[in-house]
Order: C-alpha cells, then structure tokens, then sequence
C-alpha cells in the first residue's frame, strides 16, 4: 500500500486512519454515510475543525484525479483541496482519494430546492456560476468532459455564487483547447444539467419558477457572453484609445485582469485591434488580501473595497485631507469589518463565513436606512441583523454534499 500526502504536517491524522480497509467498513468516530446516488463508495469524516471527503475508486482514476486537482489549485482554479491518495491496497481493494471538504459549500439540492437555505434564495445564479466556471476552465486548457450539477459544489458570493470543480475523473490538460473541445464540453454541460433539473422536478424537489430545458439552455448563452467578452477582439480607430480603458473596466467588473495586452496597428495606421492576452480571475479578490488580508470570493470583494472606498471618503471628509487606500483600509478592518464581526455572537459566528457575514450584514443596513428614511448606524444593523436574520439561519460551514 501506497500513501501519498500532499501536506503531511496539516493532515497528519490521515496516517492512522484504517487505509488498508474497504472504505463501506470503516467505523471510525467522526464518519458520515453522503447521501445520494454515487458511482463510487463516498464518506465524509469530521476530524476537530476539518472535514474530508474521502472517494473509493480504482487505482488509475485516483492517481488521475490526484494529479489533476493538483494542477486545478496550481492554475488557481476553483476547486476542492486535495489531501492525499492511497493506491496497492491490494488486488481485490481500490484506491482512495482524500479531498478536504470545501466549507460553507452548499451541493446543489440545497440551493435548487429553495428549502431551509434562505439568505437569501440563490438557485437562480447557480447555472450563471457553472458558465462562469467552465468559461475559466476552458481558459486554462482543462477540458471537464463531465460537468455536471452533482460534479460542483457552490458557495455564497455576495448576493451570487461561486461554483467549484469537484469531479475531474474524465479531465484533460492541454496547452489550449480547440473550438470543437469546448463545445463538445458545453454540449455534455447543458445535457447533464437538463437531466439534474428534470430528476429533481419529478422528484418534486425543484423549486417554482425553474424551467428544466430553458434553465440548462442558458448555460450555453451565458458561456458565450462571458467567453466573447475576456477573449473577443475590439477593432476601433487610432484616436479612440480610451477604448483601451473601457475594455479593462469590463474585465475588472467581471472580476478577471488581463496581465497583457496586445495593440496591433493596421497598415495604413487609422485602426488599432486590441487583443487580451492570458485572461485571470480575482482581480478584487487580490486586491482586498494585499490590502487586509482578508479571504473572500471576488463579489464579496468587490463589495467590500467599495466599502472601504466610502469610509475613505468619510475619513478625509472628517479630516479634511486626502487619506492613502492602505490607511484607510487598515481603519475600516478595525472600526469597520472588526467592529461588526464583534457584534455577532459566538455561537452563530460559523454560520457563514466572515466576508459573507459583512455583506450581509451592509445590505441589511441597506434595508433598514431605506425602511427609516436615513442612514442606520452599523452597530444598530448587526443587531437587528442578528435577531430577524442569522438567528433564523442554517449553520452552512459544513453542508455534506448530497451528490459528488
């Protein structure tokens, strides 16, 4: 038997679990059945504050996913963090792979259902997140081959979603993928996903208003928006380099960066064709972590710079002079960020993650200064936050996935 770990000091416990047993006989504290319909044998084990996802599966397709998971997380693509991979258990046994389990992640019944998850409601930007997911996938050369609903994991991202890979059995790698790869890989997408949506309407589980074959056809439009907008090329005149700017702003909002960019000249010099060049995700999400050091997805970063933007304005408003960004921002993480994550109580503080509880708890401000006609101070926001909104709430730390 063979133990691969891929950070040994962070997962060592991994060592005395029962590796050399068929995984259906594991019996060990902290285990957990993952409800379902899989191909292979799942469980989900607790130990102290971290949860893993161990996945029973033949040898070869364990080292696959093992090494492709890897170079998903080394192109800082979103995906589960994979821990380790066990393979020559013997003749009869296969492989296991251990991955960590991707807290506040909620499996798409949950959100598809509109059940119990109500902070709000956020099956309708599901499919928008999987677009953007495979759009980003594709940009790095990995062909998914089986994107499906039960194979990502989403999580909340200020008012959206952010989805995850979780299943790369029948991935690929290449250096860049041909128009026929991607629209195959969209095809297999916009398939499975009409089948999830049509297992979970006969199973009376799909909450109203979700069309099946409308749903999962909008997968394919939202794809191509996202996919002209970061790779299409803008033609404009020699005097209109402000074009230029616009078509990084578009980026910025989308939350990607081009890190270069080409200008081509026409012969005759009038026309110049911009070209982006190696398009990358988290533009606001690297901003606000060399800022304050905060982790967050890119629309909960998004929205806290922009927070942070107002209480600099604030700031040299009270003063009466300019106030650097990083200045301003190490303020705000104190009197703005702390000082509300201080007012939740302890006992609810895991429900959500802290970027996700702040802007939740600034739209609700939002609510409530609409409401009363004039702005409401954010100590009196976390209160009222608290008792009519997080204490109604599901914990969403660790939501085990119902599908993987």
């Amino acid at each position: 038997m063979r133990l691969q770990l891929a950070n040994p000091t962070e997962h060592a416990s991994v060592v005395s679990w029962p590796l050399e047993k068929s995984l259906a006989e594991w019996t060990i504290p902290g285990l957990q059945r993952v409800a379902g319909l899989h191909r292979h044998v799942v469980r989900l084990l607790e130990v102290g504050a971290t949860s893993y996802v161990i996945k029973e599966l033949p040898d070869p397709l364990a080292l696959r996913e093992w090494r492709l998971l890897r170079e998903l997380a080394e192109a800082g693509l979103p995906t589960a963090e994979v821990v380790g991979v066990v393979t020559g258990r013997d003749d009869e046994a296969d492989g296991l792979l251990i991955t960590r389990h991707l807290d506040y992640s909620l499996p798409y019944r949950s959100l598809l259902s509109g059940r119990g998850l109500r902070i709000p409601y956020l099956g309708e930007r599901l499919l928008d997140a999987m677009a953007g997911l495979l759009v980003r996938l594709h940009l790095a050369g990995f062909y998914w081959g089986d994107c499906s609903l039960s194979n990502t994991l989403y999580r909340r991202d200020a008012g959206a979603l952010s989805a995850y890979i979780i299943d790369v059995e029948t991935s690929e790698r290449h250096p860049e993928l041909s128009r026929g790869q991607r629209a195959l890989d969209l095809q297999i997408a916009t398939e499975n996903v009409l089948g999830g949506l049509l297992d979970l309407q006969m199973g009376g589980h799909l909450a109203d208003g979700i069309d099946p074959v409308d749903t999962a056809l909008a997968i394919e439009s939202s794809y191509e928006r996202l996919w002209q907008e970061l790779t299409g090329v803008d033609e404009f005149n020699a005097d209109e380099t402000f074009r230029v700017d616009q078509r990084l702003r578009r980026l910025h909002d989308l939350g990607f960066d081009a890190s270069e960019l080409e200008l081509v000249t026409a012969v005759d010099g009038a026309r110049l064709r911009l070209v982006p060049r190696v398009v990358e995700h988290g533009y606001h999400a690297q901003k606000l972590r060399s800022l304050t050091g905060i982790e967050a997805g890119e629309n909960q970063a998004r929205r806290l710079l922009n927070d942070i933007s107002r209480y600099r304005a604030v700031l040299e408003q009270r003063g009466g002079r300019k106030v650097v960004e990083p200045v301003a921002a190490a303020r705000w993480l104190d009197e703005r960020f702390g000082r509300a994550l201080a007012g939740i109580p302890a006992a609810m503080s895991a429900k959500l993650e802290p970027a996700e509880l702040y802007h939740q708890v600034l739209e609700h401000r939002w609510f409530l200064s609409e409401r009363a006609g004039g702005d409401v101070g954010i100590d009196e926001a976390v209160k009222s936050y608290v008792a009519d909104v997080l204490a109604l709430a599901p914990t969403e730390q660790i939501v085990p996935p119902d599908e993987l």
